[in-house]
């Protein structure tokens, strides 16, 4: 116990070392002027940005919030990334009870998980136009072809014996799905969580890019008003946002979950 709570600290000491080496390079360049009078456009100082931080949640856009956009996204996020999960049991759940319904899915998720949702944009303005149930389409994509591929692997390599073992206790269908096949695999439903959860905001982010929603402005697009109005160190700042939220949902939600699941529990180290 003593041995992990060691290496996790030094984990964190690594971590945080190299982040501050890598500002430190940042400063270093900015500071020395390396690209000439463009140097404070490209490598703004950190000083700059850190103004720039502040003021994109106290003025924002056009007197629109950064925290505006940030709560929009999320809440589209959220709403994709729970309807891609709860389909994705469902949709793999099926594939379990039916062999048919299996091969068809598999098939699809084989052809999907291969095509990028920006791939996918196009054609889905074109049927839907332009509103948020596009981007809310588009986390479903990313989110729910990846989590049945993790399900099926993980329902795949549940051990014959536990599987007969609840058929032997009467379990069938739904109830050997619930009661053997998903306790069995949560170390690769965890896993699958963690791929969804990644892929879904990235795509949330390049969705909000590509096509800007008046009506519900997300992160994405803010990056891309800073950019369209040459404010870099804003821009920079609100990466530095996107970022931060990655790291909380990691390790603030997802690390937790895992740790007191699969970790605990002795099936992952």
């Amino acid at each position: 116990m003593k041995q992990e709570r060691n290496e996790e600290i030094n984990s964190i000491v690594i971590k945080i070392i190299f982040v501050m080496v890598i500002v430190s390079i940042w400063e270093f360049v900015a500071k020395s002027d390396a690209f000439g009078p463009s140097s404070e456009l490209i490598f703004p100082s950190l000083e700059i940005i850190a103004k720039a931080f502040i003021n994109n949640f106290i003025k924002g856009y056009a007197g629109t919030s950064l925290w505006i956009y940030i709560s929009n996204s999320m809440l589209l996020l959220l709403e994709g990334l729970l309807l891609g999960m709860a389909l994705s049991f469902v949709l793999s759940g099926l594939s379990i009870i039916s062999k048919t319904f299996y091969a068809i899915y598999d098939l699809l998720i084989s052809v999907f998980d291969l095509l990028p949702g920006v791939a996918l944009l196009p054609v889905v303005i074109i049927i839907f136009g332009i509103k948020p149930g596009v981007i809310v389409f588009l986390v479903v994509h990313a989110v729910i072809w990846p989590m049945s591929r993790s399900l099926l692997d993980g329902f795949m390599a549940v051990p014959q014996i536990y599987i007969e073992a609840g058929m032997n206790i009467g379990l069938r269908g739904t109830s050997l799905l619930f009661g053997v096949y998903l306790p069995a695999s949560i170390s690769y439903i965890v896993s699958g969580l963690k791929v969804a959860w990644a892929r879904a905001w990235r795509g949330l982010i390049s969705a909000e890019m590509i096509f800007g929603i008046a009506s519900r402005p997300g992160i994405g697009l803010y990056i891309n008003q800073m950019r369209t109005n040459m404010k870099n160190a804003e821009m920079y700042a609100t990466l530095i946002v996107i970022v931060l939220i990655g790291v909380i949902v990691q390790y603030g939600i997802l690390s937790p979950i895992e740790k007191n699941t699969v970790k605990k529990w002795g099936m992952s180290k």
